[in-house]
């Protein structure tokens, strides 16, 4: 899966949480100053060569809708992270949040009781 800048992710944002949308109505999500219809238009494109989005035409435009969820996003940016700074070690991950103090030793007790719940 590809990565996405702060603005793609966003944008998908909104897919996520509101479900088929036209580029026309991503607009109204926005305050004042409104981005320009043709670079949130270039966004949802790229978005769509990505393979995030696919579209359905309606007459001449089209309606975008995600088809990558949130929770496949998430875990596949999660494995990226872990892979490229924690050499594929989710203890070295885990390890670096309790060093930095990110979690508690009790918050992560929490954890290994909540993981040994799920495998009985």
């Amino acid at each position: 899966m590809k990565t996405l800048t702060v603005k793609e992710e966003e944008i998908m944002g909104y897919f996520w949480e509101k479900g088929p949308l036209f580029v026309k109505q991503l607009l109204e999500f926005y305050d004042e100053p409104r981005p320009h219809f043709n670079t949130l238009s270039t966004i949802v494109r790229g978005l769509e060569e990505k393979g995030f989005l696919h579209h359905e035409v309606f007459g001449n435009t089209y309606q975008y809708y995600a088809v990558v969820s949130r929770d496949d996003f998430k875990k596949k940016t999660l494995k990226g992270v872990i892979s490229k700074y924690f050499n594929n070690s989710y203890l070295g991950a885990v390890s670096s949040l309790v060093k930095e103090e990110d979690i508690s030793v009790e918050e992560l007790k929490q954890l290994i009781r909540e993981v040994e719940n799920a495998n009985k």
